[in-house]
């Protein structure tokens, strides 16, 4: 399968990923409805054995399941590892409701449940999933948390998602 080098980084991706959104299931505010966990294995391996080198999730998809369902997925892969791509910024509470959370105590908690949740050593490309208010200073503390995560190499890479170029000049 055809690679494009991605931004600036050294990482070398397919055209197309194998996003794991909906494989979070059911029980929160943006699930996509309830999903079989060895199906969602299934898929990711399928996608994997068609060339497709690298799985995007978020701590917030399925309020964490995602992120175990990708883990299961990697450990019983016998290929080579793909890149995993994941993001932060996106809290929930007890109910399950969804909130923009960028302080730098978030976000470090946030890598830190990932990286356990994902059964990874480090993350090869972390992202803040949306951008806060934009009046708010918390794309500033943001950006500056996950840029230092990535000099402390927990992050490979650092990026926004869901952000229009205003946005992304800010940051």
């Amino acid at each position: 399968m055809q690679m494009r080098k991605l931004g600036n980084s050294d990482l070398h991706i397919t055209p197309v990923g194998c996003g794991a959104w909906a494989i979070g299931g059911s029980g929160w505010q943006f699930a996509w409805g309830s999903q079989d966990d060895k199906d969602s294995v299934a898929a990711i391996h399928r996608s994997l054995e068609l060339g497709v080198n690298w799985i995007d999730t978020a701590a917030v998809y399925g309020l964490g399941h995602s992120e175990e369902v990708v883990a299961r997925a990697l450990k019983d892969w016998r290929g080579s590892r793909p890149y995993v791509f994941a993001k932060c910024g996106l809290r929930w509470d007890a109910q399950g409701e969804v909130q923009k959370v960028l302080s730098s105590d978030s976000i470090r908690g946030e890598v830190e449940n990932s990286l356990r949740r994902l059964s990874v050593d480090v993350i090869d490309l972390y992202q803040i999933h949306w951008p806060p208010d934009p009046d708010s200073a918390a794309l500033e503390e943001g950006w500056s948390t996950v840029a230092d995560l990535k000099r402390e190499g927990k992050v490979r890479w650092i990026g926004v998602s869901n952000f229009n170029v205003q946005q992304l000049r800010r940051a």
